[in-house]
C-alpha cells in the first residue's frame, strides 16, 4: 500500500493547460462521453477514475488530441484543438504532450538512450542538447548505467521509468498516463508514483492519470469519477 497522506500544492490556477467544455464523443451509435467538462492546471495531478467502460481513456485521448470528439470545446493552453488540422495536432502532441502507457510502448530495436532521445530527434533538438537531456533524465529515473541496454533486458519497473523519461524528454506541458502502474509490482509502482510527484512538483507540467487504483488516485490533487460517460462526482 502506498502511503501518501499529504499532497503538496504547486498548482498555478492562473494557467489552465486544459479547459474542456461539454465534450461529446460517440463510436457509432454508442455515446461514450456525454457533455463532460473539466479544467486541469499547470502543476496539477488529476486522476480519472470510474468503472471499465465509463469513458476514462476516451476522455484522456480527447484531452490530449489523440482522438477527435464530436462536439464541445477543448482549449490546450488557449489553443482550440478543434481548429487544428491533423498536421497541427501532431505537432502539438509532439512538442507539448508526453504520454505514458500501461504497456510501456518502448521500441524494442532501440536502446534505452535511443528510446528517450527519439522525441528530441522529432523536434530537431541539437545533438549536444539531446545527449545532455537524456543523461539528465536517466539520472533522474535512477537508470544512468542502463543507457546501452535494450527494453527486453529491463524489468517492468525499469521499462516504465524509461517510458516516463521518454515522455519528459521534450519538456511537455501535459503528461497523460493510462494505468501507468497496472502491470507493476507494488515496489515498482510506488517508485513510479514518487517520480510522478517529483516531476510535477519540481517542473510544473499538468498530469492526468487514468486509474482504477486508489493508491494512484491518492497522489493526485483532485479526482474526477466518471460513470456511463458523465462526471458522477469530483473531489
Amino acid at each position: 500500500m502506498y502511503q501518501y497522506t499529504t499532497i503538496s500544492m504547486h498548482i498555478d490556477k492562473k494557467t489552465a493547460v486544459i479547459d474542456a467544455q461539454t465534450i461529446v464523443k460517440s463510436y457509432g451509435t454508442s455515446i461514450v462521453l456525454k457533455g463532460v467538462s473539466c479544467k486541469v492546471y499547470a502543476g496539477e495531478r488529476l486522476a480519472l477514475t470510474g468503472p471499465s467502460g465509463s469513458g476514462k481513456t476516451t476522455l484522456l485521448n480527447c484531452l490530449g488530441g489523440l482522438d477527435h470528439f464530436d462536439s464541445g470545446t477543448i482549449l490546450f493552453s488557449g489553443t482550440n484543438l478543434h481548429a487544428l488540422n491533423s498536421t497541427e495536432l501532431a505537432r502539438l502532441r509532439r512538442e507539448k504532450i508526453g504520454t505514458v502507457f500501461q504497456f510501456f510502448n518502448l521500441l524494442p530495436t532501440l536502446t534505452v538512450t535511443e528510446n528517450i532521445e527519439l522525441p528530441l530527434q522529432l523536434t530537431k533538438t541539437p545533438k549536444a542538447e539531446r545527449i545532455g537531456r537524456v543523461q539528465h533524465l536517466l539520472s533522474k529515473v535512477g537508470l544512468l548505467k542502463r543507457g546501452s541496454a535494450y527494453p527486453s533486458e529491463l524489468s517492468g519497473g525499469e521499462q516504465q521509468r524509461i517510458a516516463i523519461a521518454r515522455a519528459l524528454a521534450h519538456k511537455p506541458d501535459l503528461i497523460l498516463a493510462d494505468e501507468p502502474t497496472g502491470n507493476l509490482d507494488s515496489v515498482s509502482g510506488q517508485s513510479i508514483l514518487t517520480l510522478f510527484r517529483e516531476i510535477t512538483d519540481d517542473h510544473g507540467p499538468a498530469l492526468i492519470i487514468v486509474t482504477h487504483s486508489e493508491e494512484v488516485a491518492a497522489i493526485c490533487h483532485r479526482r474526477i469519477h466518471l460513470k456511463d460517460g458523465v462526471i458522477l462526482r469530483e473531489s
